[in-house]
């Protein structure tokens, strides 16, 4: 099995959510985002998402937008990335490892050539927030089955028909984005709207749904962890990273942070 289906697995069984946490490769560097990593994992983190720095990050708030340019002035490359990736699975065997990245940078790269590269790193899922099911054949065509999972997303804009496209296409588990917008820290979440929103892609599809965008505090994961299997928190790490970035102390921050929202499950 991938590391995903193993873990929403063991939560099940434990009755517990998943927290996801979302980091930018290569920010601040290469060797103390590896740091981070670890450290966040330590912490708490069931899932990783790591995002690939992008010049036109267009999903992504200000927050993702500057982690991704301080990563790009280091160097930062998908293929750097899935070194990245390949340093944090020598001490990290279990955890699953998911790719966020656009497309552009997949399609430069080669689409084999990525399947091969990412499977051989240790990586278990992608997630390409700007490349749709209908476009997504040419990708998956140079996948081999069940060995890394492309991870679809859905919107509250998702219409029942659309939705319904998607039963039977996801593997690993779906993404459900919590509002219109961009990536970022939200002063207020409609947990009510959310959670029925929730719970019908739930209802639809027959993977794990966590749930993303605007997510922040411990009190936000409690709020929103029973109607989802997974909440995601990503800018306000990334947040953290660009606050302590000139200090030793980076890792240990960000680790804290992820033990408070790993509490708050």
């Amino acid at each position: 099995m991938n590391r995903i289906d193993k873990t929403f697995a063991r939560l099940a069984q434990e009755k517990r959510k998943a927290l996801v946490g979302f980091l930018t490769a290569g920010d601040p560097d290469f060797e103390r985002c590896l740091k981070i990593l670890r450290a966040g994992i330590a912490a708490g983190l069931d899932l990783l998402e790591l995002g690939i720095p992008f010049s036109d990050p267009t999903a992504d708030g200000p927050v993702i937008q500057q982690a991704s340019a301080r990563a790009l002035a280091q160097g930062m490359t998908l293929g750097r990335s899935l070194e990245l990736v390949r340093e944090l699975r020598r001490d990290t065997p279990e955890t699953p490892l998911i790719i966020f990245s656009y497309y552009n940078l997949i399609l430069r790269y080669g689409a084999r050539r990525f399947y091969e590269d990412a499977v051989a790193a240790g990586v278990d899922g992608l997630l390409v927030v700007d490349l749709p099911p209908e476009e997504s054949d040419e990708l998956k065509a140079e996948w081999d089955a069940g060995r890394l999972h492309l991870i679809r997303l859905v919107a509250p804009t998702t219409t029942p028909e659309r939705l319904a496209t998607l039963r039977g296409r996801c593997s690993g588990f779906v993404y459900a984005i919590s509002r219109v917008g961009v990536t970022g820290v939200s002063q207020h979440l409609d947990v009510v709207g959310i959670s029925e929103y929730l719970a019908d892609v739930k209802a639809q599809l027959d993977v794990p749904v966590c749930v993303g965008f605007g997510i922040s505090t411990p009190e936000d994961v409690r709020a929103l962890a029973p109607a989802a299997d997974g909440v995601v928190v990503g800018s306000a790490l990334v947040r953290r990273v660009a606050e302590f970035a000139g200090s030793p102390q980076v890792a240990q921050k960000v680790a804290e942070d992820i033990a408070a929202l790993r509490a708050a499950l």
